[in-house]
Order: structure tokens, then C-alpha cells, then sequence
């Protein structure tokens, strides 16, 4: 099944979860017990302690402030297959997402048609746990990343005529080829164009566009099903994307 993550859960619990949190996990569990024997639990420490998380039918994540399509098995079977396909880059993820600034239309080649591409490997950050960076500074392990995108609208949330990276955005659509940790986010920092209100990553820039989270959404996933089908199941855009696009975006009605 795919489910459509609303912004502010977790998929599962980790460090950062207390007991009073609702994560997509337990609503899994509330959905069908029985999916408790689908996937594979993860250990993680805390405290010194070993802590045992159940994963029900969850084969990927989505960071607790991005919304869109998350994909979940129903069976043991179906995890493994869909396992197998995130593990061989066969599975495609569509995101939309608002940046800081305007982003320069990427230059055409054959490889990569009129989309941009970031091939930038991420590690941990040396100066926070929580972050993760690309490039130069990375911490090893550092793992391959390539992130394409194209740039589907610029924007201006001011009239005055003197712009700068405080009231330029971009409307862009991203195609995550890896599925590296942050992915997203780091390699929209490391171009200088950092997701629009991200807790971790935006650097200097004011929280911004109405945007009181992270401005990521999951569009799409497509994925094979155990037939054999290829299916691709889309997200709506959630409520803040929306205003910000009929804000900013829609184009003025003109009158005669």
C-alpha cells in the first residue's frame, strides 16, 4: 500500500521520538496487527542502551517534515521485492520542493536531457551529529548521492525592484537517483539553493513563503508490483504547497 505522510510524523521512532508521539509505525500496527512480522526491525543505540525498533512493512522513510507517498509492504514477500528494487535504483521518487533563490536552468546534454544533475557524495558533517554534508568535509564513510532536477517556476514574495537571496525562490521538481540520508536536502545546500524553512540546512536564511516546515513533499513514487505490474501512485499537494503556489505562482487575472 502506499500511504500519503502528512508533515510533522515520524515514519518509525528513533532518538528523537518520546512516548507520546504517534509515528506511521504504530499506525500501521493500529491498521493490521499482523503486519508486525512484515519487514525488518533496526537497533539503534541511546543512551547506552540497545533499542529494538519495529519497521512494519516500511521499506523507506521519509524525514518527519517531509509530506508525500510513502510505500509500505504487506507481506514478507512484497518487502524483500521492494527491497530488492530501492537496493537496485529501480524504484523512481518525483519531489517538489521551494529553494532560496533562483535556479539557473541547467545546461542540456544527452546524459541528462534538460535536468539537472548534483553527483556529490554525502557523509556526516563534522560539526553536528543531526547533519549530513556532500563533497569536501564529509566524514567517512562518505557514500555516492546523485540528485537530478529541473527548475519548474522562479519567484519573487517581494515587489521591490532590488532582488537577492532573501525574496528569490524557486519551484523545482527533484529525482532523487540514490537514497542517501537527507539526500535531498544536502545536495540543494550544496548548490547553494537550500530547501525553503529547513530546520538544518538553510543556513542564514529566514524561515520563509508561510512555510512553517520543511518545504519537501514526496510527489510520487513508482514501483513494480509482485505481478510484475509497474504502477505509479501520486501525491496531492498538501494545503501549505498549494497557497504558496496560488500566493506566488498563479498568474494574475487580467480583465476586459
Amino acid at each position: 500500500m502506499v500511504i500519503d505522510k502528512p508533515a510533522g510524523i515520524a515514519v518509525h521512532a528513533d532518538a528523537r521520538t518520546t512516548k507520546k508521539d504517534v509515528t506511521v509505525a504504530d499506525l500501521v500496527l493500529e491498521y493490521d496487527k499482523k503486519l508486525l512480522k512484515v519487514g525488518e526491525p533496526m537497533t539503534i543505540e541511546y543512551k547506552g542502551e540497545q533499542i529494538k525498533i519495529n519497521r512494519p512493512g516500511i521499506v523507506h522513510r521519509l524525514d518527519r517534515e517531509t509530506s508525500g507517498a510513502l510505500l509500505i509492504a504487506k507481506n514478507q514477500k512484497t518487502f524483500l521485492m521492494l527491497k530488492e528494487q530501492f537496493q537496485n535504483h529501480t524504484i523512481k521518487k518525483v519531489y517538489k520542493a521551494f529553494v532560496y533563490g533562483h535556479v539557473s536552468d541547467p545546461k542540456a546534454s544527452l546524459l541528462t536531457g534538460k535536468r539537472g544533475i548534483i553527483n556529490a557524495p554525502i557523509g556526516r558533517s563534522p560539526l553536528d551529529i543531526r547533519m549530513w554534508t556532500a563533497g569536501r568535509g564529509a566524514r567517512e564513510p562518505v557514500k555516492e548521492a546523485i540528485t537530478e532536477y529541473i527548475v519548474l517556476n522562479r519567484f519573487t514574495d517581494s515587489k521591490e525592484i532590488k532582488l537577492n537571496q532573501n525574496n528569490k525562490f524557486s519551484y523545482v521538481e527533484v529525482y532523487p537517483k540514490t537514497g542517501r540520508t537527507h539526500q535531498i536536502r544536502v545536495h540543494m545546500r550544496y548548490i547553494n539553493h537550500p530547501v525553503v524553512s529547513d530546520p538544518l540546512y538553510r543556513g542564514s536564511n529566514e524561515m520563509a513563503l508561510g512555510m512553517k516546515r520543511l518545504a519537501l513533499h514526496a510527489y510520487s513514487i513508482t514501483f513494480r508490483t509482485p505481478n510484475g505490474e509497474i504502477k505509479t501512485v501520486e501525491s496531492e499537494l498538501p494545503s501549505d504547497f498549494k497557497k504558496v503556489i496560488k500566493t506566488y505562482l498563479a498568474p494574475t487575472p487580467t480583465f476586459q
